[in-house]
Parts: C-alpha cells; structure tokens; sequence
C-alpha cells in the first residue's frame, strides 16, 4: 500500500486502516486527497467500493484528534441520507471504524476522543430530539427533510460549528423537487455557519458527473457581486457493473398454461374444473437458485404474494429436509438437522411490517442466519447490503 494515501491521517487512524485492509480502495486513494484538503468533493463508485469510509474517515480522524470544542458548538459534520434506513445502516457501521481506531490509539499510547454519533428523522422520538438540543453529537446523522426542521426551529443553534456534510445517494434527489428543497437547506446551514461547509456527494449510479457537481456545490456569490458555481472535485472511480443475467421459463410450453388439468388437486380446492399453473414449476426453481447461493433477494410486486411466496417456499424447503433425513424433523431429529432448517428459512420483507421487523429481517440476510427474502420494492428504503449472490425477480417489475 502507497503511505502517500494515508499520509494526512493521524498515526492511530493510520494504524487501524493498516491493519484491517490490504489497501486503499480506488474511491479511497482518489477522493482522500481532495477531502483532506478541505475541497468540495463527489465520488462516484459502485456499491462495496469503501466510498462511504472515503468520505467519513477524514472527518472521524478529525473529530477524534482534534480539540473538543464547547458542548454547545459540538456538532461539527453532518451526514444527510435521503433513506431514513439507510442512515441506520451507517450509524452500526461506524461503530467498527471508531472502535477499531480507539483500540489503535491506546496501543500506541495516544489519547483520542471518541466522537459520539446522534440520529435524528422522522422516527426519532420527542424526547430523544430534546436530548439531540440539550447535548449535540459530534457526527449526526439525518434525512434532508429533519435537516430543514432543524434549521426551522431552536436545533439550529446546535449546527453552527459545522465543517463538513456528507450527501450520500445524491443521485436519488438531484433533479428532484425534494433535492431542490435539500439544496436550499445547504444554502441556509453555510448562512448560518457564516463560512463554507465542504460539502461530499456520493453515489454508484449518479450521470451525469457534471450535472450532479453543480448540483452538489450549488452557486455563491463573488467578490464581483456576481453568482458562480463552487468548485466540486470530481472522483469518477465508476466501474462497469459485472452482471450475468437469465431470463427463465420454468415450463416447456407457455401455451399449455390455463388448460382444464385432468389430475386432481388435493384439498377442498380440488372440487370443480382445475386448470394448470405455472407455480407449481416457479416454486421449486426459485428454491434450487436459493439453496444454490448463499444470500438471495427475490423480489415481487405485492405485499401477499411476498408473504405466500416466502411460505411455500419454505416448506418446500422443509420437506426437501424431511426426505433426507427420512421422516418428520420432530424432537427425536438430530440436532444438526434442525439446526439446519432453522437456519435456512426464507422470510418476507414488506411494507406492511413493523420497522423493528424489517430492521430484524435485513440482519438476517447480512449476517447469514437466513439465505434469502422474499421482498417488495420497499426493501430498497431499508437495506444496504455488501454482498448479494443473486437477485430474482418473478413476473416482470
């Protein structure tokens, strides 16, 4: 690894990153260099890059070595998320970082400040947004929409050390009325600061770069009264994505489907005509691709065929078990074999559930005790995965 990319950190931060990666990621080596120097700075690289740590880990380096300024001007960067889930996501992810470099710095018998870390959107209760004012965070973590609360109420006395925001998935508001909002809202924090705020955009799919840099930098006014868009450092480390995509009929002839079937269907469905289905042939392909990778998302366009879907797939699932082991997993099975189940289901993720459940669901899925979820399009508002070995999408979208 080059020493000249990790040159500007303190030797504790320097310490953990060298021992925890083998090296800079291209969004890290490219886009440390123009954030260190305090430049507006949009990184564009796709998703499990590091380009999230790119743009934190010199305002953590900061916030840790740096002296702690007075309790009421604690707040000195901020991360907008235009998806509240998404900010969840950050908030346990930068536990690891934190940690890991306390643990550096007392090895090299250094003294750091841990920076607390607060949350605030639109689940963030009363109370909690009272302890927010009364004792700021030094990173805090919001939605655009919160932020312009903030800045509309009492809570903005608490933003006005700030030195740096982070827009992440800038994509997904530029050239949108919510973006316009966000971008005035920029606009109000620099005022109230009374000094430019760098700002860092990033994204995995933002085009084009030079749009979104305008965006991200909006317009000040010069010394010749006139307005002039910012200077944005562009760090384009975009890479084609490297997908392998299938279309599959699970039946040899589409033509045959909705034909009067001649074999009787047990249950009380069975009574009157029957006509074939394409189902019974998309349950068990959709297992096999399941039981073939280790995490998989299938998505679908409603709430009940989620929750169906994920239920026979299931017990598909079990009687596939109850074959090998040569009867029912009851009490008397091996422990292995019910292990093995219970660690191989498949839930539903949908609107409908609680927060707290579908929070419950995409861990699962990140740390392996499930294998896949069968999910709407509101799955996209509340997971951030690194790794997804495949992606199944029944019916067309």
């Amino acid at each position: 690894m080059s020493s000249d990319d990790l040159k500007k950190f303190s030797d504790p931060v320097r310490e953990w990153f060298e021992t925890s990666f083998v090296a800079p990621t291209p969004p890290q080596a490219q886009g440390w260099p123009a954030i260190s120097s305090g430049e507006n700075t949009l990184i564009l690289s796709p998703t499990g890059s590091g380009k999230t740590l790119a743009a934190f880990l010199w305002g953590l380096d900061r916030l840790m070595t740096e002296p702690v300024p007075e309790r009421e001007a604690r707040t000195r960067l901020l991360y907008l998320s235009p998806l509240r889930a998404l900010a969840v996501d950050v908030e346990k992810n930068l536990r690891s970082p934190l940690r890991g470099i306390t643990l550096a710095a007392e090895r090299l018998g250094e003294t750091v400040h841990v920076p607390t870390v607060g949350m605030r959107t639109g689940d963030t209760p009363a109370d909690e947004r009272r302890k927010l004012v009364r004792n700021p965070p030094d990173l805090l973590i919001t939605t655009p929409e919160s932020l312009f609360l903030m800045l509309t109420s009492a809570a903005r006395e608490t933003l006005r050390n700030i030195d740096a925001v982070i827009i992440d998935e800038i994509h997904s508001v530029a050239g949108t009325k919510r973006g316009a909002h966000m971008a005035l809202s920029l606009e109000r924090l620099e005022h109230l600061v009374g000094r430019p705020v760098q700002r860092i955009g990033l994204s995995a799919t933002q085009r084009p770069l030079e749009e979104i840099s305008r965006f991200l930098g909006g317009r000040t006014r010069g010394e010749d009264s006139a307005y002039h868009w910012r200077q944005v450092e562009i760090v384009d480390a975009g890479a084609e994505p490297n997908m392998d995509i299938e279309v599959i009929v699970p039946v040899e002839d589409m033509a045959d489907l909705g034909q009067v079937s001649t074999e009787p269907l047990p249950g009380p469905a069975s009574s009157g005509p029957q006509r074939t289905s394409i189902w019974p042939s998309v349950h068990p392909k959709i297992l096999e691709q399941i039981q073939q990778h280790r995490s998989t998302i299938v998505f679908v366009n409603s709430r009940r065929l989620a929750e169906r879907l994920a239920g026979r797939l299931n017990e598909l699932w079990d009687e596939g078990d109850e074959r090998e082991v040569g009867g029912p997993l009851g009490p008397d099975a091996s422990p292995g074999a019910r292990d093995e189940r219970e660690s191989s289901r498949i839930a539903a993720h949908h609107g409908s559930l609680s927060k707290s459940r579908r929070l419950e669901i995409e861990d699962q899925l990140k740390n392996g005790s499930i294998r896949a979820i069968v999910a709407t399009s509101s799955l996209e508002l509340g997971i951030d995965m690194g790794a997804v070995d495949l992606v199944i999408q029944v019916e067309s979208p």
